[in-house]
Order: C-alpha cells, then sequence, then structure tokens
C-alpha cells in the first residue's frame, strides 16, 4: 500500500479547520502542518500535535507536503497559490480562485508554465445532486434548454455583520454567496455569455448589497434570472434546500429551476416535470423523481485533490474554469454599477 498523502493548510479559520477535520476522517492523506499568524492557529495546531509555521512559505520549505490546501482571506489567495506553483506543490484554492480575475489571468499563465496541477475549491461540483442536474442538462433528457431560475434568499443573522469587512464592498453575498450559485449554473448548464444586473442595499444602508436581481445570457441560448437577498426569511437557497450542510436547517424546496423543450427539472428536490401524451398546456403533466446516491461533497473534494496529486485524475476546477465563474460575478458588479449589459468573456479578455 502506498504511503498517505501529506496534506498542509494554509488558514486555520472555519474553512481551514473543517478541511482539518476531513483529512483525519480520510484514509489516504495526513495532516502535514497549518501555516496562519494567528496565537489561536498555533494553538490549535498545538492540539493537533502537527507542525505549525506563521506563514505558509516556511511551512512548504520545513515540511515539503504533498499537497496545499489554501484556506486564507480571498486576497491571499493568489500569492499563497503562486508560492505553490514556484515550489512544486501542488494546491487546492478555495473559492474564489483569486479576488479578482486579473489576479486570476496572472496565476492561469503561472500555473501553465509550471505544470503543477491546481484544484479550485467549488466543492459543489462534487455533490451527487449538482451532478444529476448537469446529467440531465447535457444529456437532453430536457430537450432544449429554455430558461433557468435561481434563488438564493435567506436571512444573515444581526451579528454576521460585527466583523467590519462583511459591512464593506465585496463582503456581500454576491462575492461570498452568490459565486457558489453562479459555479453550479455554469457546472450544469455551460457559459454565462452576457449579464445584466441591478444590486441594492436599502435594507441595512451598508455600503455592501443585501439583494440584487440578475439577468444571464447562455451560450447555448438559455436565458436566466437569479434573485439574491441575505435580508429574508425563506427557505429558498442551496444552503437550506440541499441539506449539504448539517449547521443549516433542511427545508423541502428548490432553488434552481431548468426548463427545457422536453422536460423541467428542480433542484434540489430533483423532480422532473414532463408529458407523457402529446404535449400542450390542456394535458396532464408526469412528475418524476430522480435519486442520485448520496456521498459528502467535500469529502469527495478530498479524495479528488489527492487523486490530482497522484497524477491519477485531472482537476475538475483548474484555474482557467474557476476564473469564468469569477468574471461573472465581476461582470455582475460592474452591470449593477453602470447599467450596461456587459460580457464576462470580454473582462477575460481585458485583464489578460
Amino acid at each position: 500500500m502506498s504511503a498517505p498523502m501529506r496534506i498542509a493548510i494554509a488558514g486555520a479559520g472555519l474553512i481551514g479547520r473543517r478541511h482539518v477535520e476531513l483529512i483525519d476522517a480520510a484514509p489516504d492523506c495526513v495532516l502535514a502542518g497549518i501555516a496562519d499568524p494567528s496565537p489561536a492557529a498555533k494553538e490549535f495546531a498545538r492540539t493537533l500535535n502537527t507542525s505549525w509555521r506563521a506563514d505558509h512559505r516556511a511551512l512548504l520549505a520545513d515540511e515539503k507536503p504533498d499537497g496545499l490546501i489554501i484556506a486564507s482571506p480571498n486576497a491571499l489567495h493568489f500569492q499563497m497559490a503562486l508560492d505553490c506553483a514556484q515550489a512544486g506543490v501542488p494546491a487546492l484554492i478555495e473559492k474564489p480562485v483569486t479576488d479578482t480575475v486579473a489576479a486570476a489571468q496572472r496565476l492561469c499563465t503561472a500555473v501553465k508554465r509550471s505544470d503543477v496541477p491546481m484544484l479550485v475549491g467549488h466543492h459543489r461540483r462534487h455533490n451527487p445532486i449538482i451532478k444529476a442536474a448537469r446529467g440531465a442538462v447535457t444529456s437532453g433528457r430536457l430537450g432544449q434548454l429554455t430558461a433557468v431560475v435561481g434563488l438564493w434568499l435567506l436571512k444573515k443573522p444581526d451579528d454576521y455583520f460585527d466583523v467590519a469587512w462583511r459591512r464593506e464592498h465585496g463582503g456581500g453575498p454576491l462575492l461570498i454567496n452568490l459565486i457558489h450559485d453562479i459555479d453550479n449554473l455554469r457546472f450544469i448548464c455551460g457559459e454565462i455569455t452576457e449579464v445584466q444586473a441591478l444590486t441594492s442595499n436599502k435594507v441595512r444602508g451598508f455600503a455592501v448589497e443585501d439583494t440584487a436581481a440578475l439577468l444571464l445570457r447562455f451560450a447555448n441560448g438559455a436565458l436566466g434570472t437569479v434573485t439574491v437577498s441575505d435580508a429574508t426569511p425563506a427557505p429558498w437557497s442551496w444552503e437550506l434546500a440541499s441539506g449539504e450542510n448539517a449547521a443549516y436547517p433542511k427545508q423541502d424546496q428548490p432553488c434552481y429551476i431548468f426548463s427545457g423543450t422536453a422536460g423541467s427539472l428542480s433542484v434540489p428536490n430533483m423532480e422532473l416535470w414532463s408529458y407523457t401524451q402529446q404535449p400542450g398546456w390542456h394535458a396532464p403533466l408526469s412528475r418524476a423523481t430522480i435519486a442520485p446516491p448520496a456521498f459528502d461533497p467535500l469529502a469527495e473534494q478530498l479524495r479528488h485533490f489527492c487523486a490530482v496529486i497522484a497524477g491519477r485524475e485531472q482537476p475538475l476546477i483548474s484555474v482557467e474554469d474557476a476564473m469564468g465563474t469569477l468574471a461573472v460575478v465581476e461582470a455582475v458588479s460592474k452591470a449593477a454599477r453602470t447599467g450596461q449589459k456587459i460580457s464576462p468573456g470580454r473582462l477575460m479578455e481585458q485583464a489578460a
């Protein structure tokens, strides 16, 4: 049997500590150390009897891990991933891949030159529900895709905003939360070629948005709408509807609807609607349920990362792919600011 992969972590916040739990439970990897300058992180590493360094570069040099999970604040992702590429250490970069499309372009160039594999942590792509939804769309089971509806509606508690950066630009639901849903929609439906958007901060009056409305055009011709608000009691969000994270009370409601010429699918309850007779609004609709297998997407992501390090699998989400998701979110912000239609592809070209 081959030796377990030695995986280090940069950033010992909530997400970093969740990765520690996953590594501890995994059969094919072990924790190689933690890099985080905070005293709390140093104490956390001590309780785990693992190596601690204030700086990720020292951890890479001293421990020489097989891979590094970058779970640091967004603004640090670029330099940490660049350092991994230069050190020849594969990285799993938590979303967003970087904090700007321009930085993502530079990282993409560096990674291609280094030939060091990098995986981006849009972990919901590993969820069997999302994989089944993608299969239903790409296989043609829904016919030609015509319309997409996305909802992300919930209420964040007041004390969530006690952290100052969550009240400022970049700390709101667009970059922190919606980026997950945009990545899901790109993965399931294909590229988003045009964006229009409106945002509002009327509820709280912070610099950051609390509500947004998006209009999307997909490369395959389908049109989509996405409505976002973190200021309303509601069950229509992936967090509450999917049951993926036990911290959120599960609700039996959809947050996405994919409609095509042969059928429509609501997700994550996976109800498929179609006609069994001659189609038309007077005919009865048939309802079926798609039942994907159940497993933890974060655990599957870690397994996949180890396989990427070993060269057995190619990254499901590359730096270049994740840059496409980040470009859509940047396009949403620019569209809301300017009132214009914005092309995510053009933003990436301008950043190149």
